[in-house]
């Protein structure tokens, strides 16, 4: 692969799976190809990125899609997401432009999506293939809500992905309609911790699982939980409860959404993880149970790091009924009502959790490897291609 190639990722700032496993693409992308010079353009928080692949891409912020608004982690305003998605649709014409100008000019071969149409209608506006990644397609998303402006909006959105040239169909899948000529199917996308479960405890200052209590880890993002009860979450006395959740800048104005620290619960800063030597992954792994809403990401991590699901239902979103649908095949998953999460009410579900047999299916894990050797490869039929027109 020639060392001038530069492969641009456009990845949704909408949570948390999208960051999370394009990063562990680009991680498997650099190590088949060292040279490799790679772009990541998101509205997620740069950080995540830059911890992790230590200068070895190229960061800028962009917005790459509309996204959902959030009221905290578990509530979704639908019409304001909606008039959100059709005012950046709007706008996205002129993006288009933008963006293909700059494949041209800096000789991007190729971009990747997880997947903002943006990716895909800005490589065909610059005459170099595209490759999306994901779960599920924002059409599909979008169309969910039923209607009329959503449904217009879906429309819009599935015929900008007609024109990509691969699309990389992750498990727990929704959508991808306007994708199915170019669709492959590929194992999950996960970040993998390298420790045992025992050594993420001592980190953590616990004693061995052997004799030591049950390690619950809350997990809900950075928008937080509006009215969590953490007093009561102290009082269950026959687990640890630990959490790293702060409300962001993303957080309804004016509303208090962080899960307040409290006696006996473990509250773990970011600079905590890090002076421990730990990743979030490496939490997961350590956990018994990890407390949340469905969500790709922490499905995924769950899955890979062998961390039961108690779950709470997140709104209005159709990728939930698929998520809660095929999950119980990879991991074992209790649902917990709203009202019970928030109480702190969790005794019975985290026993009849913990006392599940072991999920049916062990699925592969390696779909960063796979997707980019497709990536790669696809790049490289190109490069052929354009050396035999000239």
């Amino acid at each position: 692969m020639n060392s001038s190639y530069r492969i641009v990722f456009y990845v949704s700032g909408h949570g948390f799976g999208h960051t999370s496993r394009s990063i562990e693409v680009i991680h498997a992308l650099l190590r088949a190809r060292p040279e490799a010079q790679v772009v990541v353009k998101t509205s997620a928080p740069l950080p995540l990125f830059s911890s992790t692949l230590h200068g070895r891409c190229e960061l800028v912020e962009l917005q790459c899609d509309a996204g959902m608004v959030q009221i905290d982690s578990l509530n979704v305003d639908i019409a304001a997401s909606i008039r959100q998605a059709v005012a950046f649709q709007r706008r996205l014409p002129a993006l288009v432009t933008s963006e293909a100008a700059y494949l041209r000019r800096t000789g991007a071969c190729a971009t990747v999506g997880d997947i903002p149409p943006l990716a895909i209608a800005a490589a065909h506006a610059a005459g170099i293939p595209s490759i999306a990644i994901g779960n599920f397609t924002w059409d599909w998303i979008y169309e969910g809500y039923r209607t009329g402006e959503a449904v217009r909006l879906a429309e819009t959105i599935r015929q900008l992905y007609q024109d990509a040239t691969a699309a990389l169909r992750l498990p727990m899948s929704g959508g991808f309609t306007g994708l199915a000529h170019v669709t492959h199917d590929i194992p999950f996308i996960a970040r993998r911790s390298q420790r045992t479960q025992d050594e993420v405890r001592q980190a953590l200052g616990l004693t061995p699982r052997a004799v030591g209590t049950p390690l619950v880890l809350v997990s809900f993002g950075g928008h937080g939980v509006a009215g969590l009860d953490a007093r009561a979450l102290a009082t269950l006395g026959n687990y640890t409860i630990a959490t790293t959740d702060s409300p962001s800048s993303a957080a309804r104005p004016g509303g208090d959404n962080a899960i307040k620290s409290a006696p006996g619960l473990l509250t773990l800063s970011e600079q905590q993880i890090c002076d421990y030597g730990l990743r979030y992954e490496d939490l997961v792994r350590g956990a018994d149970v990890v407390v949340t809403k469905p969500g790709y990401g922490i499905i995924s991590e769950a899955i890979a790091n062998g961390a039961a699901l108690l779950y709470t239902s997140r709104g209005h979103f159709v990728e939930y009924d698929v998520l809660v649908r095929e999950m119980p095949r990879y991991l074992r998953a209790e649902f917990l009502e709203q009202k019970q999460l928030l109480s702190g009410d969790w005794s019975a579900a985290l026993e009849r959790l913990l006392s599940q047999a072991p999920p049916p299916e062990k699925p592969a894990l390696n779909g960063a490897e796979i997707a980019a050797d497709e990536i790669l490869d696809l790049v490289t039929k190109n490069e052929k291609r354009n050396t035999k027109s000239e």
